[in-house]
């Protein structure tokens, strides 16, 4: 396994693949039926979300632990919240991971309740990412690291100038590899690759990239994330009203150009949200030969 600096230094742009833990065993069968097409596309690694609180952890090692059983050589890493966990518990979580084959963590505070804003980190807890970070490279330097970055700004940042600081804090924690919030114009992370750079930032900026499929759905999760729509893309959604298949055709269009320019300019890899489903992400990678295709 390259040291992942050094994976996205390669000249090739990495691809990658993000799930989210099944909410039921039907729900697990599809995702796996949806990973054989991932797989096929030879991803250098595919993350599984973590529940805010500790909601999914369990599901998430059960995700990741089936994948290394069928994928013995895929490379895979978790999200892993600190938020309303104790030190140990980080600590129990990370030795399970490492012990079914987990190379890297996706480092992040996590979303505070909604219902609680006083909100405090559990007893002997983290408030912050960077703070998992060090505890991360201190005590499982073998791990390589993700951390989020937020082109748009982070929702809860005062500021676009203190969200940067908080992720410098991050990188010089001893973070690898910066993953980005998704967008929809490419302008916002070439905007916010430059200020990056301006901070002494130096970790590769990925960019997060989800393929639109449905209006309803994605105006559902850039609310909950505070990611705007680009209005171009809402309008060539609109055109289609009730038509899925000429939606999600307009989704998969617009995320194939994003990626083709990002990769052009010099973006180090595409991240990929999936939503547990295939088809689109795979069908991106195969017309921008992102991939190196299992023969």
């Amino acid at each position: 396994m390259k040291p992942l600096r050094a994976l996205y230094a390669s000249g090739k742009p990495v691809i990658s693949f993000e799930l989210f833990p099944p909410k039921t065993d039907r729900g697990m069968e599809n995702l796996f039926v949806h990973l054989k097409e991932l797989v096929y596309c030879r991803p250098s690694f595919i993350t599984c979300t973590y529940g805010a609180g500790g909601s999914t952890r369990d599901r998430t090692l059960r995700v990741l632990e089936e994948i290394r059983k069928q994928y013995p050589a895929m490379p895979l890493a978790s999200h892993l919240n600190c938020l309303g966990n104790s030190r140990d518990e980080l600590r129990d979580y990370i030795r399970h991971a490492i012990d079914i084959g987990i190379e890297h963590i996706v480092a992040l505070r996590g979303d505070k309740p909604k219902d609680q804003p006083a909100f405090e980190p559990a007893p002997d807890g983290l408030r912050y990412a960077n703070e998992l970070v060090a505890l991360l490279r201190d005590e499982f330097p073998e791990l390589g690291i993700f951390v989020a970055g937020y082109p748009e700004t982070h929702p809860e940042a005062p500021s676009s100038a203190v969200d940067l600081e908080n992720l410098k804090r991050k990188v010089d924690a001893g973070a690898d590899v910066v993953i980005t919030q998704m967008f929809f114009e490419n302008t916002d992370y070439f905007r916010f690759r430059e200020r990056c750079e301006s901070m002494g930032i130096t970790a590769p900026i990925v960019p997060g990239i989800l393929p639109v499929t449905n209006l309803t759905q994605i105006r559902r999760i850039t609310a909950l994330c505070g990611t705007h729509l680009s209005p171009k893309l809402v309008r060539r959604l609109e055109v289609h009203g009730d038509d899925d298949e000429g939606q999600y055709a307009v989704g998969v269009y617009h995320a194939a150009k994003q990626a083709e320019e990002l990769i052009a300019q010099g973006a180090p890899g595409i991240h990929f949200y999936v939503l547990n489903k295939s088809r689109a992400a795979a069908l991106i990678c195969r017309a921008l030969a992102l991939f190196t295709p299992v023969d």
